[in-house]
């Protein structure tokens, strides 16, 4: 939602500090599929709350995110797994933000840093590759 509506990089960790700075705000399913929460819920026949601030109302931003993305994780499996990873595996120097990398003082050094990012990374062979860490999954055993 950020990226597409705010132009902003950036997401919801599951634990951060308040705006205010007054509280910690603790997500305890953060590493839970939607999918998987749904289906919990419905299995348990939880009652749906009706709310205007959670995004449930039709043709809200999040609503249409929502069935892109779901459409974008039906035509290539892993793939929201893959951008949920990514949120979590970022190289600062690859992105455009001045204030968390010194583009314009770089020089170069002629030493090979062992901690620096290659042009091609050893997975790019496989584009559609499983990340390597996987998000945590419920499974039900009915």
């Amino acid at each position: 939602m950020n990226m597409f509506f705010g132009s902003r990089l950036k997401g919801m960790p599951p634990k951060l500090v308040s705006d205010d700075g007054k509280n910690i705000v603790i997500r305890p399913l953060a590493y839970v599929a939607e999918t998987d929460l749904e289906r919990w819920a419905a299995h348990r026949q939880f009652p749906i709350i009706p709310c205007t601030l959670c995004g449930s109302q039709d043709n809200l931003q999040r609503v249409q995110m929502k069935k892109m993305l779901r459409e974008w994780e039906r035509q290539y499996p892993g793939r929201l797994d893959n951008i949920f990873t990514a949120m979590g595996n970022i190289t600062l120097s690859h992105l455009m933000d001045r204030r968390h990398y010194p583009f314009t003082t770089l020089k170069t050094t002629g030493v090979v840093n062992p901690e620096g990012d290659r042009a091609f990374d050893e997975d790019e062979e496989d584009n559609c590759a499983t990340p390597a860490a996987q998000p945590i999954r419920i499974h039900r055993d009915d």
